[in-house]
């Protein structure tokens, strides 16, 4: 599916506003990443996509990776990026890039955009009033690529409740402040389950569960635990969509009530997938 193959503009329909209804006052957790953050038009309309369904009363947490942009600051620093079964392999000279490539650089441009949109935004990452409890994916000390033990909600139940949108870098730490480089699709799940969010979405850089991957129009829509314990036995979910799916898999056994993956390359993507009936990606239900 190529960024033309929808149209620029997305229209109010009586399914929109039914959806709408039903969407007021809840929780979509966004995870914002892949290559679909590259494109700065994109990046824009996707922020303003958001904003739309910020003023229609959904709260939004925006969760955001930046892999490509850390390798870029790796290169220009002669680092050369390194990674173990698809995981990054995180030294702490690394590390120092992560942190100021997502919170100094990827995090504030995202606030940025929200406050040319008139929303207040406010940047974080899981570092900030303990949001997210890390610790090591590794038994070495010396990768410092993490995993969630725990997330605090309470500082997202006081920015919603008074209406800002959390931006949140997926950087956080353990007890004794070591720091940690953890996959945005799994905070942002563990921050649905622990928000009690109505939807996690992951917007990312592939139209979502494909039956072929060399063939768009074999895109899933719909599925439930059941057919994706299949699909992964038959291989169809395989390589880097298996932690996407199971990041999806565990916030609905956390009672979240769908996730969706979806391809943020596509303008309005967000838009046609959370209200119309049609959707553009792979929803999962329980």
């Amino acid at each position: 599916m190529s960024n033309n193959s929808m149209t620029d503009r997305f229209y109010f329909s009586n399914d929109t506003l039914s959806l709408i209804n039903k969407y007021v006052g809840s929780t979509f957790v966004i995870k914002y990443g892949g290559s679909a953050m590259q494109d700065s038009s994109l990046q824009l309309q996707v922020i303003k996509d958001l904003s739309l369904l910020y003023h229609l009363g959904i709260n939004i947490i925006l969760v955001h990776g930046g892999g490509m942009f850390i390798n870029q600051w790796l290169r220009k620093l002669n680092i050369k990026p390194a990674f173990e079964n698809g995981v990054r392999i995180t030294d702490s000279q690394t590390m120092d890039i992560v942190e100021m490539v997502l919170i100094g650089k990827v995090n504030k441009q995202l606030v940025s955009l929200f406050n040319q949109n008139s929303i207040n935004s406010v940047g974080l990452s899981g570092q900030d009033a303990n949001l997210v409890i890390a610790s090591s994916m590794f038994d070495s000390s010396v990768n410092l690529t993490g995993r969630v033990d725990s997330v605090n909600p309470k500082l997202l139940d006081l920015l919603l409740s008074n209406r800002f949108v959390p931006v949140i870098a997926s950087v956080a730490s353990d007890y004794n402040g070591n720091k940690y480089n953890i996959n945005a699709d799994t905070i942002a799940s563990s921050i649905a389950v622990a928000i009690k969010a109505e939807k996690l979405i992951l917007l990312t850089d592939i139209p979502g569960v494909l039956l072929d991957l060399n063939d768009y129009s074999t895109l899933i829509k719909d599925l439930n635990l059941e057919s994706v314990k299949s699909l992964r036995s038959k291989n169809v979910i395989s390589g880097g969509m298996i932690p996407k799916v199971q990041c999806c898999v565990d916030a609905l056994n956390g009672n979240v009530k769908s996730a969706h993956i979806i391809d943020g390359r596509i303008r309005h993507s967000l838009l046609h997938e959370l209200l119309t009936y049609d959707r553009v990606g792979s929803m999962i239900v329980l």
